[in-house]
């Protein structure tokens, strides 16, 4: 596996050594002692997966709040997303600041986010599949999001007029948010 550290501190994009055969491949998507090698020593509680039935689907900016923040490893499972994540660490020198990714079922990579990070991403392709582990369960009461479409944070979504849940379409604007990452 191969550790790829971002601009953004903490996240890092994972390359699965995958091998390939006539009968098709075999990948390590998870492996704690590789991980811990790698600067990941967190402890995954959950796994989640969501399908999405068109290209263009987006689904977030998303995060928990402490104490049930979550650190989440993502992989395309099928299809494609271009996966984003927004860095909300109000003290970070790279508040405010957002990367993207594509994550596909060909490339096999996966995204490791850290707790204070809003995340989301554009499904590219009909029938895409994620899924992705979290190290705390999923508890409403401690979610929180920011609008796709912020005019602050102006990230580049390869989609113009998505496919939003009615709550995506009422979160609040970054620069109107209550960060609890201070």
């Amino acid at each position: 596996m191969e550790f790829i550290k971002t601009d953004l501190e903490g996240v890092i994009l994972i390359r699965p050594k995958v091998f390939n055969d006539s009968r098709g491949f075999f990948l390590e998507s998870y492996s704690k002692t590789k991980f811990k090698e790698g600067g990941i020593e967190t402890t995954f509680t959950q796994d989640n997966h969501s399908r999405s039935q068109s290209s263009g689907v987006i689904r977030g900016l998303h995060f928990q709040v402490p104490p049930l923040a979550q650190t989440k490893l993502i992989r395309a499972t099928k299809g494609a997303i271009y996966d984003v994540v927004v860095d909300i660490r109000a003290t970070s020198a790279t508040y405010g600041k957002w990367l993207g990714f594509e994550l596909s079922e060909e490339n096999f990579h996966l995204l490791y986010v850290p707790h204070g990070f809003a995340h989301g991403f554009c499904t590219l392709r009909e029938n895409s599949e994620v899924q992705y582990k979290v190290d705390n369960p999923y508890a409403p009461e401690y979610e929180g999001g920011i609008r796709w479409d912020d005019p602050d944070l102006k990230i580049e979504w390869p989609v113009q007029n998505p496919q939003l849940s009615e709550k995506d379409k009422t979160l609040p604007f970054f620069r109107d948010f209550s960060n609890p990452f201070q």
